[in-house]
């Protein structure tokens, strides 16, 4: 819990960017070593007025409330060599050193999609949205967004109903809820996903920090769904984040009257993918059988059934054919083929071909 708090006091360093707090956690590997540096050590990487800063720094009360919420809202920080940061958001270009975090972000929410969108949503683009985020849900993908209203928070809720999972990246302080109306759907996230920020706690939703935040929404995902959005807007920027990031970005086509979908428009225009429906886009982003395989992931196999499970795949392989890459004969193999068949693991097709089971 030290370290938390110690982290708290820094991030509430004025002008501490996060590039500098990253080099100096590379440097003294803990927020505790940091703060007990010498100024000529700290001055070295973030300049005079900084190194003094954190060398003079003493708590005031509105740090010690920050620390008091930790406690109360069950709040985790993550910082950047945790084994429980994700993993997969350290890949990006400036990642977050430190994640503040309300809820749990599990290892499978790597196979997750970003849901983006206007804020002023039409009643057809808010369907969309819940409706894919649903689907996505039922496939076993994560949906990722950023709670605001319109299509963000339709997204989250599609998952949430279809009982998936979800995470909510905010750009403020995650003991600040934003928009406020937003409250119930927060908690509903945080006992079935998470809500993460880069921002210390009472950080206020500034204009300024949304841009930022889009990175790590593309960051975590590993496409971005856009369903409406502005030709100037956050969504564009997020997309851009994507793109350096180089994720595929899926597009719903819109009315070409309507404001909330010349966006949308025009990055179908510009190479992004146009996509109608759920399953297309959990086609093409390789996310059809997920759920099944996690489920497959629980059938407990013996060694000798995994040697052979392990050669099959989505497409029909001839008996002969597997007889030759295992190097068995296929009296054998045929019966460990019986066994998985029986698991409903596997599917026997015409001509003793066998397929993998994701039915």
């Amino acid at each position: 819990m030290n370290e938390i708090f110690d982290f708290i006091d820094l991030l509430s360093i004025n002008k501490l960017t996060e590039s500098k707090f990253y080099i100096l956690l590379e440097k003294f590997k803990t927020p505790e070593a940091i703060k007990k540096a010498g100024v000529r050590d700290l001055s070295s990487i973030v300049g005079e007025e900084i190194a003094q800063k954190i060398h003079l720094f003493k708590k005031d009360d509105k740090i010690k409330r920050k620390c008091d919420l930790v406690e109360k809202l069950n709040i985790e920080v993550l910082p950047y060599y945790s084994p429980t940061y994700p993993g997969w958001l350290k890949e990006i270009d400036h990642f977050p050193p430190v994640l503040f975090v309300r809820g749990q972000i599990k290892k499978e929410d790597e196979l997750s999609l970003g849901v983006i969108g206007t804020r002023g949503a039409t009643v057809y683009g808010k369907g969309i949205a819940e409706t894919f985020a649903g689907d996505f849900a039922g496939a076993g993908v994560t949906v990722v967004s950023g709670m605001a209203r319109g299509i963000d928070a339709a997204a989250h809720k599609g998952a949430l109903k279809n009982k998936g999972r979800t995470i909510a990246v905010f750009g403020c302080g995650i003991d600040i809820c934003y928009p406020p109306e937003n409250k119930k759907l927060m908690n509903e996230i945080i006992e079935n996903g998470a809500v993460i920020s880069e921002f210390n706690i009472g950080t206020p939703p500034l204009a300024q920090n949304f841009p930022k935040r889009n990175r790590i929404v593309s960051g975590l995902s590993k496409a971005i769904v856009a369903i409406e959005a502005k030709e100037k807007s956050g969504v564009m920027n997020t997309v851009n984040w994507a793109l350096n990031q180089n994720k595929d970005v899926y597009a719903i086509p819109g009315n070409i009257y309507s404001k909330a979908s010349r966006g949308t428009n025009l990055l179908i225009k510009q190479g992004a993918i146009p996509v109608t429906s759920a399953g297309e886009i959990l086609e093409l982003a390789g996310f059809k059988y997920t759920k099944r395989e996690k489920e497959i992931k629980q059938v407990v196999l013996t060694e000798e059934e995994n040697v052979v499970w392990e050669k099959l795949s989505f497409e029909p392989i001839y008996l002969d054919v597997l007889s030759e890459k295992l190097n068995q004969p296929t009296g054998s193999i045929l019966n460990v083929l019986l066994t998985l068949e029986l698991k409903g693991l596997i599917r026997q097709l015409p001509g003793m071909m066998f397929v993998k089971n994701f039915e």
